[in-house]
């Protein structure tokens, strides 16, 4: 370990860390909003599920390196690329968990619900999903974790946050930047699951009090 090439290169760290975290956030961000009324379409209407797992499953199937290179002609070398390509790898798991996560409210809940003059949307907002918030987060959290991983890949099309720093190392039979790259991402990804988890805290006060 270059402790001298750390110390010279800190802008340089800083900076790659800062795209990771960027585009992983953008992907989580842009994979919730396709996913999430997707999962409600799932839910509502359970002959659809299958259909739109089977899309989603398809898309996260493709090799991350040819899924770039496919969006290339459309999108160019560029950012959007990036995120677009790593915002399709997240659908899966946030369709899936967020519909497993309606799936599993009660039925005499919601009926109770309904009885007491819920509307749809109130329905959802203030029954549903508080009760299905942990599912849908444990899906946040493996989509976060996943890419966070796959961020590296983008390094190969000239934006991939630490991963440019596996390439560096690689090329020159450096090891220095390439550990540098390793212990941030595994850094980074703890962060962002702890991060989702104290979210989910925040957000599920009863379920502390029931404990």
């Amino acid at each position: 370990m270059d402790w001298a090439w750390v110390g010279s290169h800190l802008d340089d760290i800083q900076h790659l860390l800062l795209q990771h975290i960027t585009f992983t956030v953008s992907a989580l961000f842009f994979g919730f909003i396709i996913a999430f009324p997707l999962a409600l379409v799932a839910a509502r209407y359970p002959r659809l599920y299958q259909p739109i797992l089977g899309i989603t499953g398809v898309l996260f199937t493709i090799p991350s390196i040819a899924l770039f290179l496919l969006l290339l002609p459309f999108t160019g070398l560029s950012e959007t690329t990036c995120i677009l390509g790593l915002t399709i790898y997240t659908l899966l798991v946030l369709v899936r968990n967020t519909v497993e996560g309606l799936r599993g409210v009660p039925d005499d809940v919601k009926e109770a619900a309904e009885a007491m003059g819920y509307r749809p949307l109130a329905l959802l907002m203030k029954v549903e999903l508080p009760i299905a918030l942990p599912v849908v987060i444990a899906g946040l959290r493996i989509a976060a974790v996943t890419t966070i991983g796959l961020v590296t890949i983008t390094a190969l099309i000239t934006f991939g946050g630490l991963g440019a720093f596996f390439i560096d190392g690689f090329r020159r039979d450096f090891a220095t930047p390439i550990i540098v790259g390793i212990v941030l991402s595994v850094a980074l990804a703890v962060a962002a699951d702890l991060s989702l988890v104290g979210v989910q805290r925040v957000l599920t006060p009863w379920a502390r009090t029931r404990r």
